[in-house]
């Protein structure tokens, strides 16, 4: 299955030289997510690569999977090594975070690849929908970036009501 993040958080189409793809696979034990994604050299976080709060101020590219009454996984994955984790149970509401991950990025010249293994268990039961996102750039460039638009006032990738359908033979825990 792939994800491709093809638009600006609110709809408008991108140059196709900035399009990321995630394609999504399953192990018996794990959700596999693989990246290919442009670079723009933004800065890395501070700190050694693993779990890092804060990701999302930072080149990033993320999966969002949702189930039922709100409860999700938000994935994210940065280019030099670090990832955030977390399960949400309710908008904006994470009950367990800074999961560790395996994820083993690379950059070659202007893209970016990675290969990310999430432990099933993180996911939830029976996902529904999904979203990708990628954040890049620093300010004031700073651009959000979609594969299934979030309208509104202003880039809130937790508008689970726009996220797209979850693939079809892809099944949670």
């Amino acid at each position: 299955m792939r994800l491709v993040i093809d638009k600006t958080w609110d709809g408008a189409p991108l140059p196709e030289a900035e399009h990321a793809w995630l394609e999504l696979s399953l192990e018996a034990q794990h959700l596999v997510i693989r990246v290919d994604a442009p670079y723009a050299g933004d800065p890395a976080p501070e700190g050694p690569a693993g779990p890092t709060d804060g990701l999302w101020s930072y080149e990033v590219v993320e999966l969002f999977v949702v189930g039922a009454e709100q409860r999700y996984a938000e994935i994210e994955l940065s280019p030099h090594g670090h990832h955030w984790v977390l399960q949400l149970e309710g908008i904006r509401n994470p009950v367990v975070k800074g999961i560790a991950i395996e994820h083993t990025p690379r950059i070659e010249g202007r893209r970016w690849r990675a290969t990310a293994r999430v432990p099933r268990k993180v996911l939830p039961d029976e996902p529904r929908t999904c979203n990708a996102f990628r954040i890049v750039g620093v300010p004031p460039s700073r651009r959000y970036l979609a594969c299934f638009p979030v309208p509104g006032d202003g880039p809130n990738f937790h508008r689970l009501e726009h996220f797209g359908p979850w693939p079809e033979g892809l099944s949670g825990p």
